[in-house]
């Protein structure tokens, strides 16, 4: 599937296309940060939903103008305001979908999954003020019970998953070569068709993806007060893999065996 996603912030933009890797992880993506780049993306493109991460500098009358010239193709639009006026606004506009970012990612996905089908996605909210209850989400088990990682990356080979956990360790191709027996080519090979399985753009995001944090990458498109605040130069970033003391064992130890994470159960080919 093709996606042109429409925002001035490159940052958001990135956290749009994990969200829509939810739905075609080999998806196709093009971006646009006003309008006019919009425009020539979408010619460029063709694609099958345009996604518009709504910002307050925008306004209705060039949304319509856009969408105008691109009649066939479904738009969704995320909002924060999600009242009456506004939604008609959009929704007069021509997209099709006016979708709160506050939704959980999950039910986010579906909405701009019924968008791309050609159907009409509104919040209860946005029709009525007293239709908006908030309610705690169900749920039916612990999110690492719901994903196993057997069932997360069953398309990936055992080799393939030896050389993920190499990498969620932090170590460099040359490394994983080393580690493995192999050459710092085959390990090229290998991470190029995990990031593909995976929907992965680097190896930050196959680490999150191959371990079930995905979700906790989406963060990005939160609303600006909402959002975790970023570190100032200098400060300290987020917790690394593991702590800056951890030390793994001297290969000279008795139990070095324990280096081995990426050792299979079985030797290949048997």
């Amino acid at each position: 599937m093709k996606f042109t996603l429409i925002n001035a912030n490159a940052e958001r933009r990135e956290g749009l296309k994990a969200l829509l890797r939810q739905i075609d992880r080999q998806g196709h993506f093009n971006e646009a940060k006003d309008w006019r780049q919009a425009r020539h993306a979408i010619a460029r493109l063709d694609p099958d939903l345009i996604v518009i991460d709504w910002q307050d500098s925008m306004q209705p009358s060039d949304l319509h103008d856009l969408l105008r010239d691109f009649a066939g193709i479904p738009a969704a639009i995320l909002v924060d305001d999600v009242t009456h006026g506004h939604a008609r606004r959009l929704l007069m506009a021509g997209a099709l979908g006016v979708v709160p970012r506050s939704l959980d990612p999950q039910l986010l996905v579906r909405a701009l999954e019924m968008v791309l089908l050609g159907g009409h996605y509104v919040p209860a909210g946005a029709l009525d003020p007293d239709l908006a209850v908030e309610f705690a989400p169900r749920r039916f088990a612990e999110p690492a019970k719901l994903l196993p990682a057997t069932r997360r990356c069953a398309t990936l080979s055992p080799r393939q998953q030896q050389i993920m956990r190499c990498v969620h360790m932090g170590n460099t191709n040359k490394v994983i070569a080393k580690t493995l027996g192999i050459s710092e080519g085959t390990v090229k090979i290998h991470l190029s068709s995990i990031f593909q399985q995976l929907g992965a753009v680097n190896r930050a995001a196959a680490v999150a993806i191959y371990n079930g944090w995905q979700t906790g990458c989406l963060e990005v498109l939160r609303r600006e007060d909402k959002a975790a605040p970023r570190p100032a130069l200098g400060d300290a970033g987020p917790v690394p893999l593991r702590a800056s003391n951890a030390r793994y064992p001297d290969p000279a130890e008795n139990d070095a065996h324990v280096l081995l994470a990426a050792e299979p159960v079985k030797p290949f080919g048997q």
